[in-house]
């Protein structure tokens, strides 16, 4: 089946079998690599990306689903060169230790800060609870996305 779909901004088509996920289409096939293969089951959060704004585990999520929806990855939040506020909170709060929960983390707390701009430090823990840190960084990891609520509430 054609898949047919907006990846990051941009419009995409692409082959796909019934019963691929979504995690094998944009890691093998469209080369998404910033979200991870981690646990395979929709628990850890690794694979986490946006479907129309909202964080899903594309690790459990039938590819075929995402026709005419809005998909985000990490490849389209930032880059090196020009990254989004909340990826230089992580970068400089050192919530990136070994990187593998980062990219889940980051859209996590993106979907989060849409649907609340400014979350008390209980309400980011909750945010974030389907996503896992295999390095215990929570506390830095929360640190960069309350940052980034307040950096966008005083215009930075």
């Amino acid at each position: 089946m054609l898949l047919k779909f907006n990846l990051n901004g941009k419009d995409v088509n692409v082959e796909a079998n019934e019963t691929d996920i979504l995690l094998d289409i944009l890691r093998d096939k469209l080369h998404m690599h910033a979200t991870k293969r981690g646990c395979g089951n929709g628990e850890c959060g690794a694979c986490t990306v946006l479907i129309d704004g909202s964080p899903v585990n594309s690790c459990i999520y039938l590819a075929a689903r995402v026709s005419g929806k809005c998909v985000v990855t990490l490849e389209g939040v930032g880059t090196p060169e020009k990254m989004h506020l909340i990826q230089k909170n992580f970068r400089e709060s050192g919530a990136l230790q070994c990187g593998f929960c980062g990219s889940g983390m980051i859209l996590t707390g993106l979907a989060l800060l849409e649907k609340n701009p400014h979350p008390t430090e209980d309400e980011i823990k909750e945010g974030i609870s389907g996503n896992l840190c295999r390095c215990s960084g929570y506390v830095k990891i929360i640190k960069a996305i309350k940052q980034t609520a307040d950096d966008i509430r005083e215009g930075n």
